[in-house]
């Protein structure tokens, strides 16, 4: 058991280590998508849906509105 949170702790840093050059735009479709994952997935444990699809179309539901806010702000400056 402390071995596996071991890695997983260490699988996670390396995973946000990755994201620390990331533009505006990748960082709201980062984050959209992310966001977006946990929502569907939530919402499919509380349902009783599949889990694994409702954290994928959340994510790319995130990711879709990540970008067009980032969009709609570009355009406003």
């Amino acid at each position: 058991m402390r071995q596996t949170a071991m890695i997983l702790a260490v699988a996670s840093a390396l995973g946000l280590s990755a994201c620390s050059g990331l533009n505006d735009r990748n960082q709201k479709m980062l984050s959209g998508g992310a966001i977006g994952a946990g929502v569907g997935a939530v919402g499919t444990v509380i349902t009783g849906g599949c889990v694994t699809c409702g954290a994928v179309i959340g994510g790319a539901v995130g990711t879709g509105a990540g970008y067009i806010m980032h969009e709609n702000e570009k355009a406003r400056e």
